[in-house]
């Protein structure tokens, strides 16, 4: 028996990739974890709001986030205890922004030069997280139709 699977439809229909900007296709609103948090309840937000990053952030006013776990991260402590593993065990601890009115370009060229997948998106105006953009985000502006 073999099943056949069918491509998905292409859901972006913003600007083309030249003057798209972060904000057209980050997710908006960022999901994040305390650092104490265990890493299979990390996996399972990840599951439930069908995401690939969760940001680690200490809890308090004006508490600054400092990482970022992503389903990459997951997948490479696979063979670990999940039960004792945590969010800063795990996090990519140098948590790399980008601003949300930058061009998919410049956001494309941060993820080069540091290896990543995700970046989180910050408002200009008061350098706060404000969404997070993926490496698939850029992809789907890329391929969409003109």
């Amino acid at each position: 028996m073999s099943i056949a699977v069918e491509p998905s439809k292409a859901t972006y229909s913003g600007p083309s990739f030249d003057r798209a900007r972060v904000w057209d296709v980050m997710r908006v609103g960022v999901v994040t974890c305390r650092p104490e948090t265990l890493l299979i309840d990390v996996a399972r937000m990840m599951s439930l709001y069908q995401i690939h990053s969760v940001v680690v952030q200490d809890v308090g006013e004006g508490e600054r986030p400092w990482g970022i776990v992503s389903s990459l991260d997951i997948a490479a402590a696979a063979g670990s205890d999940f039960s004792v593993l945590t969010a800063q065990d795990v996090a990519q601890k140098q948590l790399v922004s980008v601003p949300a009115d930058a061009s998919l370009r410049d956001a494309a060229k941060v993820m080069s030069e540091h290896a990543i997948s995700h970046l989180v998106a910050v408002d200009r105006a008061t350098d706060w997280p404000c969404g997070v953009i993926s490496a698939r985000g850029i992809a789907s502006a890329l391929a969409a139709p003109r």
